[in-house]
């Protein structure tokens, strides 16, 4: 009798295992929530110097003026866009709109997601709902991040990363959130509304560059120790982030370029490719990425170029400064 009784509890654990397992592999959502956006609102409370710069940008201010009718005809009409994309009249709801123009945030897991600003911090560094309290937490509710003691420091960064966080210091994954957008190219943009999107004067720019577009008004490098000066990139790092973006550009146009067979959309992909393997064909360790162009093989370029300075090769490309966006 006790056997049999082991027997059944033993095999009722097993089924129970089993039906445990089965929702891992069947319903991975219901077991792991995605990621989701917290707002701006909470990165100012430790980052109030790069939250003044991001209030006088595009990024910012696009969200009350994208959506507005242009006073100069010549220029691409929202409405015209918008319903040529259809469904939601607004811009702020329409999920083709919103990939790019706007960041939807959540209160919880569970809550629906809200347009609440145009293009803001957890857009280029991720959603911070997993990361979040991994990077505020300096070792403490009492500790200072001036206090933080250094193998704190690097668990923190390395929990933080692995929930999510794009670090600026990650300069190929900044840039490909960049060119996601900048690119025309987000995944979640759908083949039929790129067309429609074009077809009613939706610009697109083959000659988005990293270096123009990063170091103008969306520049926001208060790194320590003086974290109240919005530091200028060196030569040598301009040098850098100008070879990362076109492999980023690189890797997006080629991925792109499946995406729509609509003429316009095709012409400025090759464009971007052409512009990066320009650039790209003069840095050895750009062979591997331009004989396959993956994520994985500019990755391995950004690591190889890490600290060297590529000034020789690229310097005179560089953007001057009154070109900075």
């Amino acid at each position: 009798m006790k056997a049999n009784h082991a027997h059944f509890k033993s095999s009722a654990l097993f089924f129970m295992g089993l039906v445990v397992a089965a929702g891992f592999l069947l319903s991975p959502a219901k077991v792991f929530a995605d990621p989701f956006i917290k707002g701006a609102r909470l990165c100012e409370e430790c980052h109030e110097e790069e939250f003044r710069v991001w209030e006088k940008t595009k990024h910012f201010t696009s969200f009350r003026t994208v959506h507005r009718e242009p006073k100069d005809s010549a220029k691409p009409s929202p409405k015209k866009i918008l319903k040529a994309v259809g469904g939601q009249k607004r811009m702020k709801r329409n999920e083709t709109c919103y990939l790019c123009h706007y960041t939807l945030e959540q209160k919880d897991a569970g809550a629906k997601p809200a347009a609440k600003s145009g293009t803001s911090c957890e857009s280029c560094h991720g959603a911070s709902s997993d990361w979040l309290a991994l990077h505020d937490n300096y070792g403490g509710k009492t500790i200072k991040r001036d206090q933080e003691a250094p193998e704190h420091k690097a668990k923190r960064v390395a929990d933080s990363t692995a929930a999510g966080l794009i670090w600026p210091s990650m300069q190929y994954e900044v840039a490909e959130k960049c060119m996601t957008c900048h690119g025309l190219a987000h995944p979640d943009l759908k083949a039929d509304d790129l067309a429609k999107m074009l077809g009613a004067g939706h610009p697109i720019n083959p000659n988005f560059e990293l270096v123009k577009y990063s170091q103008g008004s969306v520049r926001h490098r208060y790194y320590p120790p003086d974290i109240k000066t919005n530091a200028e990139m060196s030569p040598q790092d301009l040098a850098q982030i100008y070879v990362v973006g076109q492999a980023a550009a690189l890797v997006s146009a080629t991925g792109a370029m499946s995406k729509s067979d609509e003429a316009k959309y095709k012409e400025a992909q090759n464009k971007r490719a052409e512009n990066a393997k320009a650039v790209l064909k003069n840095i050895p360790e750009a062979a591997d990425l331009l004989a396959s162009p993956s994520r994985e093989n500019a990755l391995k370029l950004s690591k190889a170029i890490d600290g060297k300075d590529l000034t020789s090769i690229v310097g005179s490309k560089l953007p001057a400064k009154s070109d900075y966006k």
